[in-house]
């Protein structure tokens, strides 16, 4: 039976084992899908591993999607264009690294109808799937970007890949027409980005990458405030089927029993 990993620190909330072996229950493959918190120093023993073929797939989150990618071999072209890897396959004795964020970003925008075309977009954060949602902005045309980080040397190392970013402190709130919550603070219930969204008008669109929780406490404010909201689950699935069609060459079904699945 093949055995397929997501390794990230948190790794708990993680819904992958479910989207998966779901997948993998209903097209007939023998394999199973677990999660596993790892540390920095045991990625190379990972390695190791897939290279022995005791492990034959790897979805990699936070911290892990820059870091692993020293122990790779090659590189997809999304993957190398972004310095960012969430998916790792095993193919004729290489290791790839693999990019699918930028495919479910610009899927999960796509299937909530809304355009984002010539749109003023803020992202807060700056770490492992902020280059990917970049890089899918860019091939939308919004017109313009602007990312706040608490870390400010962190948001500086985006500007070495993404040269038209704007770079703002935290804690202003610019005008937008996207907002996009790409940092962990929501993961639990009591979590609130302390930011003044007061002067901020209706008919916006409020992002969460977050997915579990469905609705945080980011995207609670946008609601209230009369704004489009939009949480992770959308992005989390269909970088997920783009990672299981690298795997196992197939695509599955997206319906509503997917989308209940992972109802939190």
């Amino acid at each position: 039976m093949k055995k397929f990993l997501v390794i990230g620190n948190p790794i708990e909330h993680s819904l992958s084992p479910i989207l998966h072996n779901y997948w993998i229950k209903n097209n007939g493959i023998e394999a199973i899908y677990e999660k596993q918190k790892l540390n920095e120093s045991e990625l190379e023993k990972l390695i190791a591993q897939i290279k022995k073929e005791k492990i034959h797939g790897v979805n990699v989150t936070v911290p892990f999607k820059k870091t692993i990618i020293p122990f790779l071999d090659e590189l997809s072209l999304e993957a190398e264009q972004t310095q960012s890897v969430n998916t790792l396959c095993f193919k004729e004795g290489k290791i790839v690294g693999h990019n699918t964020d930028i495919f479910g970003f610009e899927t999960s925008i796509e299937k909530s109808k809304y355009n984002a075309f010539n749109k003023e977009v803020l992202i807060l954060g700056a770490g492992g799937v902020v280059p990917s949602i970049i890089f899918a902005l860019n091939k939308m045309k919004v017109s313009r970007i602007k990312v706040s980080n608490r870390t400010k040397e962190k948001a500086e190392n985006l500007k070495e890949n993404f040269k038209n970013i704007e770079l703002i402190e935290w804690g202003e709130v610019p005008s937008f027409d996207i907002i996009i919550n790409a940092t962990s603070i929501g993961l639990k219930k009591d979590d609130n980005i302390k930011l003044d969204f007061s002067l901020i008008s209706g008919n916006k669109l409020f992002y969460d990458v977050i997915y579990n929780p469905s609705e945080t406490n980011f995207l609670k404010i946008g609601n209230k405030l009369g704004n489009k909201t939009l949480n992770g689950k959308l992005m989390f699935i269909y970088q997920g089927l783009a990672a299981f069609n690298i795997w196992h060459g197939l695509k599955p079904d997206v319906d509503e029993n997917v989308i209940k699945l992972l109802d939190k």
